[in-house]
């Protein structure tokens, strides 16, 4: 599905289905968002998976696991139409939240289940000198020896007691001096 301006405004609902019928779910909520033109309301449904090593007797092989079985995650803006084409889905048996009233997902929540990646300037680079700002180490400053942008972490070297000692921290943790 594509993204447009609605998008910014739309919020992420996490969705509870029967065991087994993600997909299912995740497959007629998009026909039925094409059908009835709500591009711009629904505007994204994830059933989030991972790829995981699973081994029988001495044969390895990769399966694709369901991270969340029986839930999928929905971002649309909250409307009686999109609330009753979501809650009027077979396999759909309510959202989630008190009494089945939808709870938008935080941005922390967004964040922490990996839903969304947002994309981050840094503007520092290995060798750089950065000042910590969050932590035990707050103040502190540290040269970048190493930058993951995948798992939005960061290397850094302070030196403690007259010795070098590496730091793993989170980008948002460190700012460029």
């Amino acid at each position: 599905m594509a993204a447009n301006k609605a998008s910014r405004n739309a919020k992420w609902y996490v969705v509870h289905t029967y065991s087994g019928y993600e997909n299912k779910v995740k497959t007629n909520l998009e026909k039925a968002i094409e059908n009835r033109n709500l591009e711009d309301l629904i505007v994204d449904i994830r059933v989030p998976t991972e790829e995981v090593l699973e081994t029988k007797g001495d044969e390895q092989r990769t399966v694709t696991r369901k991270i969340f079985p029986g839930y999928v995650l929905i971002k649309m803006i909250m409307t009686d139409d999109t609330w009753y084409i979501v809650r009027n889905t077979t396999g759909v048996t309510g959202f989630v939240g008190p009494a089945s009233k939808p709870v938008p997902l935080t941005e922390e929540e967004v964040e922490s289940l990996g839903v969304e990646v947002r994309e981050m300037n840094i503007e520092y680079g290995v060798g750089d000198n950065v000042r910590i700002i969050t932590g035990a180490f707050a103040n502190q400053i540290g040269l970048v020896d190493s930058i993951d942008m995948a798992a939005r972490k960061v290397s850094v070297s302070v030196v403690m007691f007259g010795r070098k000692t590496p730091l793993e921290l989170d980008m948002t943790s460190v700012e460029s001096i």
